[in-house]
């Protein structure tokens, strides 16, 4: 939708525009990132942090039921934020890779700058 407000730097504009990612993208980081907008998500992406667990240890350090976790969890599973291996009777649960480790820690700093 076209705006109605006039270019002050159409050379800073032309630029920035050739550079902005599409729609689609900015339709998908939107989506990844509201993953992160439930605090029992992120207490288990937090446990899991290099530190796999299986579901019965995940929902006592998490304080959450079974069935708690198990939801959570396929969410996490199903946007790959978190992989899983058979081992025996259990299934351990681990973060899919270093990225998720890498949003958290970033976030934390963040917030905790000037403190």
């Amino acid at each position: 939708m076209p705006t109605d407000t006039p270019i002050v730097n159409e050379e800073k504009v032309k630029k920035t525009l050739k550079n902005m990612i599409s729609d689609t993208e900015i339709y998908s980081i939107s989506d990844f990132f509201k993953i992160f907008g439930d605090s029992t998500r992120l207490k288990i992406i937090w446990a899991l942090d290099d530190n796999p667990l299986c579901v019965g240890d995940l929902c006592n350090v998490c304080n959450i039921t079974k069935s708690a976790a198990s939801h959570q969890l396929n969410i996490l599973k199903t946007n790959k934020i978190v992989k899983y291996k058979k081992q025996g009777k259990n299934v351990i649960y681990s973060l899919d890779d270093e990225h998720v480790s890498l949003i958290i820690e970033t976030a934390r700093r963040h917030l905790n700058e000037g403190e």
